[in-house]
């Protein structure tokens, strides 16, 4: 049976083309995709495409650009049976990860990809990403999607939306999930890891966009001052701060630091514990450096990535 996709284009590097003439990169005419991609004419799926009226780099991306993703998806929710999001690289993580809490109930793929070259570019990685991305989002068992979830498909990995995160700017290869494993692995043929595919319930789909963007990052670094943390536990109108810390989830012993903590706990503020390194977790408690968090309901992040 053949599978409706809808390839949405929202701005990066993926949707760029080198001018003949002048050698600048300028947004590529998506009308004419299957021209410049020839290859998509072999797949037996309709592939529809929706671009953004501005394109975006993803350097400017904001929570009002998630909304506008979710608010396509669901009103071509009925109409697809898989959802392409081309993005720039930069904010990738930052988008995948909002959108897998934003759409709840979601039973059908949503793959997000980009590329590190511009597809006009001979040596271009961004024809190999759609293609692929394209075929993971059609890829149905009888009237069953493989993939029920938002993930990030790159260089041949296709990984958990909010486990995901940028670690390499100058290499092909430049997303990983140290925390999740890979839920797909592109070759000859395409291999899913079923165990780690999510399985999620019956839930009817619904957009939640209603999001709080009154939210710091607080990183932790030796030096850091007693102004510094104040002046962002003092930025009028904070509801979340996230806390990167160090390793398992340490901090400064200073007094200045704990009472600073005590203060946004005061206020109201929903703190998380986030650790600075790739890989591993946060143990609040572990080391007498993290206790302060048990003892002012800071909220152990375990595993999460800084982006989710």
């Amino acid at each position: 049976m053949a599978r409706n996709i809808l390839l949405i284009y929202t701005g990066g590097t993926i949707g760029m083309m080198q001018d003949p003439v002048s050698q600048q990169l300028r947004p590529f005419d998506f009308d004419h995709l299957f021209e410049r991609i020839p290859e998509l004419n072999k797949f037996r799926c309709r592939i529809d495409t929706y671009a953004f009226e501005n394109p975006i780099d993803s350097s400017n991306v904001t929570p009002g650009n998630w909304k506008e993703i979710a608010d396509i998806i669901t009103r071509n929710y009925l109409k697809y049976d898989g959802f392409v999001i081309l993005h720039g690289t930069d904010t990738m993580a930052y988008t995948a990860s909002a959108l897998s809490f934003m759409l709840r109930g979601l039973q059908k793929p949503v793959i997000l990809t980009g590329s590190q070259l511009p597809i006009g570019v001979v040596r271009t990685d961004g024809k190999e990403n759609l293609i692929t991305a394209i075929e993971i989002a059609g890829d149905y068992r009888g009237d069953v999607p493989v993939v029920k979830e938002v993930a990030i498909y790159f260089e041949y990995h296709l990984m958990r939306g909010n486990r995901t995160l940028k670690y390499n700017a100058a290499h092909f290869n430049a997303f990983s999930s140290p925390n999740y494993p890979n839920l797909a692995t592109a070759g000859i043929y395409i291999h899913y890891d079923y165990h780690a595919l999510l399985r999620p319930g019956r839930r009817k789909f619904k957009a939640v966009t209603d999001i709080c963007e009154n939210v710091a990052i607080l990183y932790v670094f030796p030096g850091m001052t007693e102004d510094y943390l104040n002046a962002i536990i003092g930025i009028e109108g904070l509801k979340g701060m996230v806390i990167l810390t160090f390793g398992s989830g340490n901090a400064p012993e200073a007094k200045w630091f704990s009472e600073g903590i005590a203060k946004a706990c005061e206020k109201g503020i929903l703190m998380v514990n986030i650790t600075q390194c790739d890989k591993g977790f946060v143990e609040q408690g572990r080391y007498q450096t993290s206790e302060v968090f048990n003892t002012y309901g800071v909220v152990n992040g375990l595993d999460m990535t800084v982006e989710a």
